[in-house]
C-alpha cells in the first residue's frame, strides 16, 4: 500500500513537473526565446521569475540608471545652458555618490550574469559570446571603478563609460540580431564607400589640376579657399558630397569662368545622386535579406517551443492516450498558466475547445491552435444600444453614420481656419494690444459643437462603442480638457466683453490660457488622420516603427553614446571663446589666438558655441547636428584649427556611421514596412483604416517569405537539448 501511495505520489509530481515544462516552452514560443536552458523543477520557477515583468523592468531601469550616470558625472551637463558665456558652474557631485550608484548597478548586473549561467548551464555559456562578454565587461568596469575610487575621483578617462552600452545591446535580442544583420551588411557597403572614396580622390586630383594657384592672385581665390592643400581639397569635395557647401564652393571658379560648373556638378551627380542613392538600394537591398534570415531564426525558436511543449505533454499523456497525442485537458492546463496577452489566449483556448469531443490533439492539431499567435487581431466593436422608442432609434441612425464624422471633420478645419485668420491679423500687436473678445466667442461656440458631438455619439454608441474607437478617444480628451479650460476663464475672468484685460489674475495670464486653448483645438484638427486614407496609412506606419523598430533606435543611442565619450576625451575644452567677443576688433582676435576665425561661414562667426563637447548633453546635440549635415563642415573646420587635422577623422566617421550607414538602414525599413502596409490596405476603404487595427511587426513583415521548419529539422534540435531527456 505504501509503494502504491508513492508510485501515485510520483506519477503526480511527474505530471506537474511535465505541465510546467510545457508552460515554460509556450511562453518561450511566445517571446522567441530559446528553450537550451535547464528543465527541473526549481529552475524552471527560476526561469519564470527572471523573465517576469517586474524583474526586466528592474533590470532595463537597471540599464537605463547607468547610462544616464554620464549626464551627471564629471563633467557635469546639469546646466541651463551650454554656451560657455551663459552656462553657469555646473553642479558636480561629491566623489562617491554616482559611484555608489554605479556599483549598485554592477551589482545587479552580476547577479543578472549569475542566473543566466546558471539557468542555462556551463556548456551553453561557453558558448554565447555575449554572456562571455558581458563576463569581461563587469569585470572591467569593477576592476576601474576600484580604480577610481582609490584615485578619489580625479582620475582623467572612465574607461567603463565606454563599455556601459554594452548593457544594452546584450539585454535585447532582437538589438543583437539587428546588430548581426549590419555586421554581415558591412561588406555590401564597404564596397560602395569604396567607390566613393576612389571617386572622391579622382575628383580631388582633377580639382587641384584645375585649381593651382596662378601668377595672377586674383584668380587665386578658389585654390585659397578650398584646393590649397591635399586635405583641405578632400574635406571641400566630401562636404560637398552632402551638399553642405553647395554652392559655396564653386562660386569664387564660377565667376571667373562659367565651364567650371562642369566639374562640381559632374562631382554632385555620380557621388550625391548615384553612388549614394545606390548606397540605399543595397542597404534595402542587402538587409532586407538579412533581416529575413533573422526573423527566420525566431520563427524556428516559435515552432520549436511549441514542438517541445507538445513533446512533453506527450510523456505525461503517455499511459492515456497514443504516444502522438496530448489529452485536451493537458492543454487547458497549461493555457490558464501561460503568460500571455488575453486575447491569444482567449483564440487558443477556442480552438482546443474544437477537440472537446475527442478528448484529445495530435501534433500537427496542437500546432496548428497556435497558428493564432502570428495573425492579426480584428478589434471588433461592441454592438450598438438598443432603444425601444421610433424617435430614438432614428436619431441613433444619424448619429451613428459616417457623414457626422465628415462633419466634425469640416468644423474642425474651419475651427483651425478662424485662428490662422486671427492670428494673422494679431500678428503685428503685442500681447496688450490684442482683443481676445472674438477669439473667445469663436471658441466657445466650436467648443459646444464638440461637446454636442461626443454627447450624440456617446448617445448612439454608447459609452463602451465610444470608446472602443481611439479617434473619440482622442477626440473626447481633448474636448473635456477644453471645457474645463473654459470655464477655467469664464471664472477667473468672468464672461467675455470687448476690449477684455488681459493682465494676469492668477498663475496663468489670459492670453496664456487662450493660446493654450487654441493649441489643443489644432491638436484637435489631427482627428481628420484616421478618415484619408493615405495619410491614416502613413501615420500607422510612423506608429508602427516607434513600437516595432526600438531594436534600431537601441542601436543608435549605443552608437550616439559611445561617439560622445571619445567627443570628450578628445576635444573637451578645447575652444575657448575670448570674452568679451562682440566688442573686440580683429587685430585683438588675431593676438588672442592664432585658431581664431571670423570669416564668413566658421564656427566663431556662425556663434556655435553652445555646440561643443564640454559635457555629455552638449555632446549629443552637436553629434546630432552633424549627422544632420547642415553646416557639419563649420565643426569639423573648427575642431581641427583648435585641436590638429587628425580631428576630421572624428567627425568623417560619425558622417559615415550616422548619416550614411544608419539613416539608410532606417530609410531601408520604412520602405519596407510602408510597402507591406500599402499591400495589405491597398482594397480596404476609408472606414476599414479605422476598423481595423493592423499589429504589425517584423515578423509579420515577412510572414509570406518565411519557410516552415520541417519535423524532422524540430525534432533534431530537441534530441541536441542539453537538458531534456526525450528518452
Amino acid at each position: 500500500m505504501i509503494v502504491l501511495l508513492s508510485l501515485v505520489s510520483l506519477s503526480t509530481d511527474d505530471e506537474d513537473l511535465y505541465i510546467q515544462q510545457a508552460v515554460v516552452f509556450i511562453e518561450d514560443a511566445i517571446q522567441y526565446r530559446s528553450i537550451n536552458h535547464r528543465v527541473d523543477a526549481s529552475s524552471l520557477r527560476m526561469y519564470r521569475w527572471y523573465y517576469s515583468r517586474i524583474c526586466q523592468w528592474g533590470l532595463g531601469l537597471t540599464i537605463a540608471m547607468v547610462l544616464l550616470l554620464a549626464f551627471v558625472e564629471r563633467p557635469s551637463s546639469l546646466s541651463i545652458s551650454s554656451d560657455p558665456w551663459l552656462r553657469s558652474p555646473p553642479w558636480e557631485p561629491p566623489c562617491g555618490l554616482t559611484e555608489s550608484i554605479e556599483m549598485v548597478c554592477l551589482i545587479i548586473f552580476s547577479f543578472d550574469l549569475a542566473v543566466k549561467s546558471y539557468l542555462i548551464g556551463w556548456e551553453e555559456f561557453r558558448k554565447s559570446k555575449w554572456l562571455v562578454g558581458y563576463t569581461v565587461v563587469i569585470s572591467f568596469s569593477i576592476i576601474d571603478w576600484v580604480l577610481s575610487v582609490s584615485m578619489v575621483c580625479d582620475e582623467k578617462l572612465r574607461i567603463r563609460r565606454l563599455l556601459r552600452p554594452f548593457f544594452l545591446l546584450q539585454n535585447s535580442s532582437l538589438m543583437k540580431k539587428t546588430l548581426k544583420c549590419i555586421k554581415r551588411t558591412l561588406p555590401e557597403i564597404a564596397s560602395v564607400i569604396l567607390l566613393l572614396a576612389l571617386h572622391l580622390c579622382l575628383f580631388t586630383m582633377i580639382g587641384m589640376l584645375l585649381f593651382a594657384k596662378t601668377e595672377d592672385p586674383k584668380k587665386n581665390e578658389e585654390w585659397r579657399l578650398h584646393f590649397r592643400t591635399m586635405p583641405d581639397s578632400l574635406t571641400s569635395l566630401l562636404v560637398l558630397l552632402t551638399t553642405a557647401n553647395n554652392p559655396d564652393v564653386m562660386i569664387p571658379a564660377y565667376s571667373l569662368n562659367r565651364a567650371y560648373s562642369i566639374f562640381f556638378v559632374a562631382f554632385s551627380v555620380i557621388g550625391t545622386y548615384c553612388l549614394m542613392n545606390l548606397l540605399t538600394a543595397i542597404i534595402y537591398n542587402q538587409f532586407r535579406g538579412y533581416l529575413l534570415m533573422s526573423v527566420q531564426t525566431s520563427i524556428i525558436r516559435r515552432r520549436l517551443g511549441i514542438r517541445a511543449a507538445f513533446q512533453v505533454l506527450t510523456c505525461k499523456g503517455a499511459q492515456q492516450a497514443a504516444e502522438e497525442h496530448v489529452l485536451l485537458d493537458s492543454v487547458l492546463r497549461v493555457m490558464s498558466r501561460v503568460q500571455m496577452k488575453s486575447y491569444y489566449r482567449a483564440a487558443i483556448t477556442t480552438e482546443a475547445q474544437q477537440y472537446a469531443d475527442v478528448g484529445y490533439m495530435d501534433r500537427e492539431q496542437f500546432r496548428k491552435i497556435f497558428d493564432e499567435l502570428d495573425k492579426d487581431r480584428i478589434k471588433e466593436h461592441p454592438p450598438l444600444p438598443q432603444y425601444n422608442s421610433p424617435v430614438l432609434q432614428r436619431l441613433q441612425v444619424v448619429f451613428s453614420h459616417y457623414y457626422l464624422t465628415i462633419l466634425g471633420n469640416a468644423v474642425a478645419l474651419a475651427n483651425v481656419m478662424c485662428i490662422c485668420t486671427i492670428l494673422v491679423l494679431n500678428s503685428e500687436k503685442s500681447i496688450a494690444e490684442r482683443d481676445n473678445y472674438i477669439m473667445e466667442i469663436i471658441n466657445l461656440c466650436f467648443i459646444l459643437y464638440y461637446m454636442f458631438e461626443m454627447c450624440v455619439k456617446i448617445f448612439a454608441f454608447g459609452w463602451r462603442g465610444y470608446l472602443s474607437y481611439r479617434n473619440n478617444i482622442f477626440d473626447g480628451f481633448l474636448t473635456i480638457l477644453l471645457l474645463v479650460l473654459q470655464i477655467t476663464i469664464y471664472v477667473t475672468y468672468r464672461l467675455p466683453y470687448s476690449h477684455w484685460n488681459p493682465s494676469s489674475h492668477g498663475v496663468m495670464s489670459l492670453w496664456e490660457m487662450v493660446r493654450l486653448v487654441n493649441m489643443l483645438i489644432v491638436f484637435r484638427f489631427l482627428r481628420i488622420i484616421p478618415d484619408i486614407k493615405l495619410m491614416a496609412l502613413v501615420a500607422s506606419t510612423l506608429l508602427d516603427l516607434l513600437k516595432n523598430l526600438r531594436a534600431f533606435a537601441g542601436i543608435l543611442v549605443v552608437v550616439y553614446y559611445v561617439y560622445a565619450v571619445f567627443g570628450i576625451w578628445l576635444f573637451e575644452g578645447a575652444i575657448k571663446p575670448p570674452p568679451e567677443i562682440s566688442v573686440l576688433s580683429n587685430t585683438t582676435m588675431e593676438n588672442i589666438t592664432s585658431n581664431f576665425s571670423m570669416e564668413c561661414g566658421t564656427y566663431e562667426q556662425l556663434g556655435y558655441w553652445p555646440n561643443n563637447f564640454d559635457d555629455f548633453a552638449a555632446a549629443i546635440i552637436l553629434l546630432y547636428d552633424v549627422m544632420i549635415v547642415n553646416n557639419w563642415q563649420a565643426f569639423m573646420d573648427a575642431y581641427s584649427r583648435y585641436t590638429t587635422e587628425w580631428a576630421k577623422i572624428y567627425f568623417v566617421s560619425w558622417w559615415l556611421t550616422s548619416s550614411v550607414m544608419w539613416v539608410n538602414l532606417f530609410v531601408a525599413l520604412i520602405l519596407e514596412n510602408f510597402i507591406y502596409k500599402w499591400d495589405r490596405s491597398h482594397s480596404c476603404s476609408v472606414t476599414d483604416v479605422e476598423k481595423i487595427r493592423y499589429e504589425s511587426s517584423v515578423q509579420l513583415i515577412f510572414k509570406e517569405q518565411i519557410q516552415e521548419p520541417t519535423e524532422e529539422e524540430l525534432l533534431c534540435q530537441l534530441h541536441q537539448h542539453p537538458h531534456l531527456d526525450l528518452h
